[in-house]
C-alpha cells in the first residue's frame, strides 16, 4: 500500500509561511495524483490542493488560491505545499493522500498529518 507522511509544520505568525512535504516511504509517487488537505478545529478534514502525477494538472480550493503552492518532485518522490500569507483560519491538520485518478475522493495511503497553528 501506498504510505505517506507530512513533515514542515509548525507554529509561525500571520502573514508568514511555511513549507510542507510528503514523502513515499514504500511507493514511489509516478503513478499518483497527490492532494493535500486540512481538518481546521471543529471542522471536516478538507481537500485544499490537488496535482496531477505527472504534474501539469493543479487545482486550489478557493480559500488558498493565490497564497499556496503545489509541487511535486517525482525523483524524491516528494510532493510540497508552500504556504505564503498565512492567516489563522488556516490553522489545522494538514494531511497528504494519493489517488489513481486526479480527484480528492477515494484517496489513500494517509500520513498521520503536520500541525500548523497561525496565531499572533
Amino acid at each position: 500500500q501506498l504510505q505517506l507522511e507530512e513533515s514542515g509544520g509548525g507554529v509561525v505568525q500571520p502573514g508568514g509561511s511555511l513549507r510542507l512535504s510528503c514523502v513515499a516511504t514504500r511507493f514511489n509517487l509516478d503513478w499518483y495524483a497527490i492532494g493535500w488537505f486540512r481538518q481546521a478545529p471543529g471542522k471536516a478534514n478538507e481537500g485544499i490542493a490537488l496535482i496531477s502525477s505527472s504534474g501539469d494538472k493543479i487545482e486550489y480550493d478557493d480559500s488558498v488560491r493565490g497564497r499556496f503552492t503545489i509541487s511535486r518532485d517525482n525523483d524524491k518522490n516528494t510532493v510540497y505545499l508552500q504556504m505564503n500569507l498565512l492567516k489563522p483560519e488556516d490553522t489545522g491538520l494538514y494531511s497528504c493522500a494519493g489517488g489513481l485518478i486526479n480527484d480528492y475522493y477515494g484517496m489513500e495511503g494517509w500520513g498521520p498529518g503536520t500541525p500548523v497553528t497561525v496565531s499572533s
